[in-house]
């Protein structure tokens, strides 16, 4: 049985999350801050715990950082639905937690049964994760972020030779839990002269990823953006599909437009992979497209992804050796639809040595 610690400094909030998540078949127990949190680890040992970002004696962020250090441990957190509330959830992803997922209510929610069957998917998702391989690389992420911090803003980037295109003309990336830090390995990594455009369907909520474009942006050379309406595609650019809603490709006259438009209900998670995919396929040559199925629950993009293989796109899967949660790229996998499964870390070279040869 998995075993859930639930940290919340409301115990209204507490007893709330009990009952969801005991009704949901999980055995929990509960802890009022990050302190209690941290003593009773060792003693209950779970599975997965859920954890507040915002209490009085120890706050998530710090207790975050304790339990990675002395007893790494899945973390889902918990966030209210505002810009802070993202900034810290991206804080802690990078910190190690493999999720997060928003209080619809804030701070002290009581919605939280709208999002109960998110909530209970995500900590059996959890449960799953490769907890000591994804700190590893966000370790490895980390030393790098910091090191390219310290170099003089005014140094030259360095280049790649290669520069003739291999016909390559748009990339696809699909990802959802454990996404985040995935995506800044792989796009931080890429040669400072990348051209061709990439769109991300990242899933998450349309609060967050501003925050995510806007940190994405500040960590690499490449020009990073939410989608919120129609948009030009333009080489050396990324997208970020915006939360909430599904992303389309289309065209403008003679140009290539990223739409962003209303979650379409067929599809079960947003920004729908499908939807995305989908839509490229019959707007540009499938032999034109590269796309990339990440770390995730669920099978959003499989079908799509396959599609897309069929008819010549180039596809590539992260495998499970580093996938955070490998339900994506698994069942892309299964359907005998992928060119290469590679581990994030070298993924950003083959995405190079794909488009440019």
């Amino acid at each position: 049985m998995i075993k859930v610690l639930v940290v919340d400094d409301s115990a209204l909030m507490r007893r709330h999350l009990h009952g969801i998540l005991t009704k949901a078949g999980f055995d929990v127990e509960t802890a009022s801050n990050g302190e209690e949190c941290l003593a009773r680890v060792s003693q209950y040992e779970p599975t997965v715990i859920t954890l507040d970002i915002n209490m009085p004696v120890m706050d998530g962020l710090t207790c975050l950082n304790l339990i990675m250090r002395n007893h790494p441990t899945p973390v889902v957190m918990l966030s209210s639905l505002t810009k802070k509330g993202a900034i810290a959830s991206f804080e802690a992803l990078k910190l190690g937690a493999v999720d997060y997922i928003p209080k619809p209510g804030g701070t002290v929610s009581f919605n939280m049964a709208d999002s109960a069957n998110e909530l209970i998917a995500k900590i059996n998702s959890a449960a799953l994760a490769r907890i000591g391989q994804a700190r590893g690389l966000k370790s490895k992420h980390r030393v790098r972020i910091e090191r390219a911090e310290s170099v003089d803003s005014h140094q030259q980037p360095k280049t790649n030779s290669k520069t003739r295109s291999s016909g390559i003309e748009l990339i696809l990336i699909g990802v959802s839990t454990g996404g985040p830090s995935t995506i800044q390995e792989i796009i931080t990594a890429l040669p400072d002269n990348f051209s061709v455009p990439i769109i991300i369907a990242q899933h998450m909520p349309a609060r967050f990823t501003d925050v995510f474009a806007d940190r994405l942006n500040g960590l690499t050379h490449l020009s990073v953006r939410e989608v919120n309406r129609t948009t030009e595609i333009k080489p050396g650019h990324v997208y970020i599909a915006k939360g909430d809603a599904d992303i389309k490709v289309t065209k403008q006259g003679s140009k290539l437009v990223a739409n962003s438009v209303p979650a379409d209900k067929k599809h079960l998670w947003h920004p729908s992979v499908d939807a995305l995919v989908l839509s490229a396929v019959e707007t540009i040559h499938p032999s034109k497209l590269l796309c990339i199925q990440l770390t995730g629950m669920g099978n959003d993009g499989a079908t799509a992804m396959a599609e897309a293989h069929k008819r010549g796109a180039k596809i590539i899967a992260e495998s499970e050796e580093t996938a955070v949660v490998f339900g994506m790229p698994r069942e892309l996998i299964a359907l005998d639809a992928v060119d290469i499964i590679l581990p994030c870390h070298d993924i950003a070279n083959a995405i190079a040595n794909i488009t440019y040869k």
